[in-house]
Formats: structure tokens, C-alpha cells, sequence
């Protein structure tokens, strides 16, 4: 999908309708188009600060549509870098289309610091983070916009030293699970990344993170 089918805006869009009715068959979607805004420091609250590898002014925020855990409609957001919003759009609607379930979607700084931990443990997927990689100095792709992390309470992050994150998502280590949302090798919502050069940690040795895709 290309950026022109985005709506660029500089203040909030009006309020969603209220989902579709659900009828005993299948459930009807009025999908509204993404929207893409510039962002400001402001913005970002918590989740940027000086220092950070990228400008408020590289970045951008944009509106999506998603399927929840509850079947329906929903509107959320994710703050990306300007060159990966067309696929990310692309990417999200091909989500849309397969109904794959999304817990929730909203930026960082909705939670205290925009501590990641805090995020994951509430299972948001979620993408920009000034933030460096688990362990390290060196920063992540989230510092950069240019990584998203999807449904990380069902999709943990876990290295060979044993370090969990979320920390409260052992019972999802057992990777046999086929629970809406999480993640397999060759699922359709892998593949809505992978097949756009996008590159996922499930397929990582050390560390392996299920929920984690990037685009270097």
C-alpha cells in the first residue's frame, strides 16, 4: 500500500464510529484509512530524550486499524521511522485482512517512564522506544523506529543466560501453543514482515524473540 492511500494530518482525527454490528456469521469491518502525523518531543514524552539516535522530526506516528482479542474493531498506534511508513501500513492492513489478534496497540509513553517491561507485561505492541538492546549499551532498532514488537506477553524475548522479557510470560515459552495471537515459523502475520525484508527474532538463536521484527 502505497503512503499516498495515508492520510497526512497536523491535529487528531475525529472520532472512530462505533464498530459494526456482529451478526451470528461473521463480523462486518469499516476500515478508515491510516493516518500518519508528525510528532514532536512532546509527543513522545518518555520515550525520547537528547541523546537519542534519531529526531522527533524523523519520526512519525501513525493510526491503524487492528483486529482485538475480542473479534472486533480497533484503532490504535505505533510511532515508526518516516522511511518504513508505507510498509508498516502494509504490513498492518495485511493483518487486518488475516484477523490476526492484536491485545493492544498504544505508544510508551502511556506507561510510567515508558518503561519497556511495563509494556510487554500488558502484552501492547508497540515500536519506536529510545531504549538500548536488553543487556547493552548499544541501541536497539526501537531507537530508531525501525522495529516492532507484536503481542510480547504471548511472544517473549528470552536469551541464553535465561533472561526473560516480559518476565511474567513463562507460561508462553511452550512454543506448541497455537493461542490467537501467538507466533509460528511460516504463520501468515510472520510472513506480512518477512516477505517485505523484514527480519524476525523467532528465528534467532540467542537471543530468541518471538515478538520482535525489524527492518535494518
Amino acid at each position: 500500500m502505497a503512503l499516498a492511500a495515508a492520510v497526512l494530518v497536523q491535529c487528531s482525527p475525529a472520532p472512530r464510529p462505533p464498530p459494526a454490528a456482529q451478526s451470528s456469521a461473521t463480523t462486518t469491518f469499516t476500515t478508515i484509512a491510516p493516518a500518519v502525523q508528525q510528532v514532536t518531543a512532546a509527543d513522545l514524552g518518555a520515550s525520547w530524550r537528547p541523546g537519542c539516535p534519531v529526531a522527533p522530526d524523523e519520526l512519525r506516528r501513525v493510526e491503524l486499524d487492528y483486529t482485538g482479542l475480542d473479534g472486533r474493531e480497533h484503532r490504535g498506534v505505533l510511532v515508526v521511522h518516516r522511511d518504513v511508513v508505507d510498509e508498516v501500513i502494509a504490513i498492518f492492513a495485511d493483518l487486518h485482512r488475516q484477523r490476526y489478534p492484536i491485545a493492544k496497540m498504544q505508544t510508551p509513553e502511556h506507561y510510567p517512564g515508558a518503561v519497556d517491561e511495563v509494556s510487554m507485561e500488558d502484552n501492547n505492541t508497540s515500536a519506536f522506544n529510545c531504549r538500548p538492546l536488553p543487556g547493552s549499551t548499544t541501541w536497539s532498532l526501537h531507537a530508531y523506529g525501525r522495529a516492532i514488537d507484536l503481542n510480547p506477553l504471548f511472544n517473549p524475548y528470552l536469551d541464553r543466560n535465561g533472561d526473560l522479557e516480559p518476565a511474567t510470560a513463562g507460561g508462553y515459552l511452550d512454543r506448541h501453543r497455537t493461542d490467537p495471537g501467538i507466533l509460528h515459523s511460516d504463520d501468515a502475520a510472520v510472513r506480512a514482515f518477512t516477505d517485505r525484508g523484514w527480519a524476525w527474532g523467532g528465528e534467532w538463536r540467542n537471543p530468541v524473540d518471538y515478538q520482535h521484527f525489524e527492518r535494518r
